[in-house]
Formats: C-alpha cells, sequence, structure tokens
C-alpha cells in the first residue's frame, strides 16, 4: 500500500499539486542500495525532484545535533534538510524514524508523515 502511495504522490508532482525537494544526501543514500534495478529505477525518479538542496554548516549543525538526540545519520540530514528548505512535510517508510519525530525529538519543525497517511489527508 505505501509503493502505491507514493505512486500517488508522484502523480501529485507531475501534476504540479505537490513539490519534491530533494537532497544530494538521498543521492548517496540511493546508491548504496545493491539491487541495481531499485538503484536505478530510484535515482530516475530522483531525476523528477523540483529542487536540488546540498549540506550547508547550517545544515550540518542542525543535523548533528539531531543525530546526536538519536535520528539515524541519514534521516538526521534528511530532516535538517527538509527544515532548512522549509518543506511542509517529510515523507518516510522509516518507523523508527516516523516515531522519533513524531515524539518531537529534537523539536522537528517539518512534519514527517508517511506516505500513506499524506496521500489520505489530500486526495479528495
Amino acid at each position: 500500500m505505501e509503493a502505491e502511495a507514493m505512486e500517488m504522490v508522484f502523480r501529485l508532482i507531475k501534476a504540479g499539486r505537490a513539490t519534491w525537494v530533494a537532497s544530494s544526501i538521498l543521492e548517496t543514500e540511493l546508491r548504496k542500495d545493491t539491487d541495481t534495478q531499485r538503484r536505478q529505477d530510484a535515482l530516475a525518479m530522483l531525476r523528477q525532484a523540483s529542487e536540488m538542496h546540498f549540506p550547508n554548516s547550517q545544515i550540518a549543525e542542525r543535523s548533528i545535533r539531531l543525530h546526536t538526540l538519536g535520528y539515524g545519520e541519514f534521516d538526521a540530514v534528511h530532516l535538517a534538510i527538509a527544515e532548512y528548505s522549509k518543506a511542509d512535510v517529510l515523507l518516510t517508510t522509516d518507523y523508527r524514524f516516523l516515531r522519533q519525530a513524531r515524539r518531537k525529538l529534537g523539536m522537528p519543525s517539518v512534519r514527517v508523515a508517511n506516505p500513506l497517511d499524506y496521500v489520505q489527508e489530500v486526495m479528495p
């Protein structure tokens, strides 16, 4: 169901109803996937991003702080970039990440949501 929800998110992006803010860190993370086909597909989808952000000193400081509070290394950077770019929502299927953000660990300024929940909210 989450895969179907992500397909719907990509349809929203293509229709101009949502904007995908990505980061060079996401690309780095995707490149680590050992499944060649899945890696290629994911990297191809990354080209649909409306914006691409690169870490800077402000993002690095925030991500270090989030990581010391318990977020995974990549999760901390993703959240710091989402905050820096003033995203409305950061979508993830990582339930540990979702729980941490919902507990307001580090007082995130961006809502972190599961794609399925997000799609149910925005689709009529």
